[in-house]
């Protein structure tokens, strides 16, 4: 049988980025354009220039409103390991949003697959589910999420509430419909030509999943990932009711902490925004890695 290899083409996020920047471009003049830019990035980038100024500021100065430090006090980013419990958090919250992103994305391209290339009773009642799902509150399941880890401790004698696991199977039950949706929006845009060329050389569908659906995804699955972690690593609303003090994420170690400064002395603001600078790195560097994947798995299937 012939050996098929599929490389995902690299120029894929370059052509799309070139198409959507032309609509734009003709869709406001240059110069409002450049108006409407910068307007945007000063909205977005001053709450961040603020947090890098006030990690490096005194409490002191923060407290009276002081935008600019008057002196750096870097050492705000060596007291904030003692004072927060950031590296048990940062643990945490790295191997169960790791765990959920690898998971979750697997899952998905996989199901997607299923649902877009096969025909069977009931596609399109679980397609039409996926977005329903979506319409669900994460707040609304908290309870019901609860009694049910509560209950198999109660009734099986499993003890989910306070481990990893319970963080791990959350995650994964609210990120999979999502993820699974946006993977079956890129497959239907892939060219079916390969798959059948293959089908006449042999293959099975598990080869053609793994080794031409799989390289030509990564766009798609890059995103799910990204989206599966991101879901992780920023909740807190789960994450404070399911873990203890030895499982909870970097979030709820940042909650906690804030909650500790209420009231009394001036609280410790340059090492609450040295802890938030400290979280957010690993997002920032995630997106700054997947880039040129992003583009091309966000807008599949939005154009023709």
């Amino acid at each position: 049988m012939t050996e098929i290899l599929v490389r995902p083409p690299t120029l894929a996020g370059r052509t799309t980025t070139g198409r959507l920047n032309a609509d734009v471009t003709r869709l406001l003049p240059k110069p409002l354009l450049v108006i409407v830019v910068t307007i945007l990035l000063l909205v977005v980038l001053l709450p961040v220039l603020y947090i890098v100024l006030a990690s490096v500021n005194s409490d002191v100065s923060v407290a009276s409103g002081a935008f600019f430090p008057t002196e750096l006090h870097l050492e705000n980013y060596l007291r904030v390991w003692t004072t927060v419990d950031l590296r048990n958090g940062l643990i945490n919250s790295v191997i169960v949003s790791g765990s959920v992103a690898i998971i979750c994305a697997a899952l998905a391209v996989s199901s997607a697959y299923v649902l877009v290339r096969f025909a069977f009773r009931g596609r399109l009642t679980v397609l039409r589910t996926l977005v329903g799902l979506q319409s669900i509150p994460g707040t609304l399941m908290l309870l019901p999420v609860f009694v049910l880890f509560a209950s198999f401790a109660s009734a099986l004698g499993i003890q989910i509430i306070g481990t990893r696991w319970a963080l791990f199977i959350t995650y994964i039950t609210f990120a999979l419909p999502f993820s699974t949706w946006v993977m079956v929006t890129y497959l239907r845009g892939l060219p079916r030509e390969l798959e059948e060329a293959a089908r006449i050389d042999g293959a099975s569908s598990w080869r053609i999943l793994t080794r031409i659906i799989v390289p030509l995804s990564w766009p798609g699955i890059v995103v799910s990932a990204i989206f599966a972690f991101l879901l992780g690593w920023n909740d807190v609303l789960f994450a404070s009711v399911m873990t203890d003090r030895s499982t909870r994420t970097a979030a709820v170690a940042l909650q906690v902490f804030g909650a500790t400064q209420e009231g009394g002395a001036i609280p410790l603001y340059g090492q609450m925004m040295a802890a938030s600078l400290i979280c957010a790195v690993p997002v920032v560097v995630l997106y700054l890695v997947f880039q040129r994947y992003l583009v091309g798995g966000l807008t599949a299937g939005g154009v023709k």
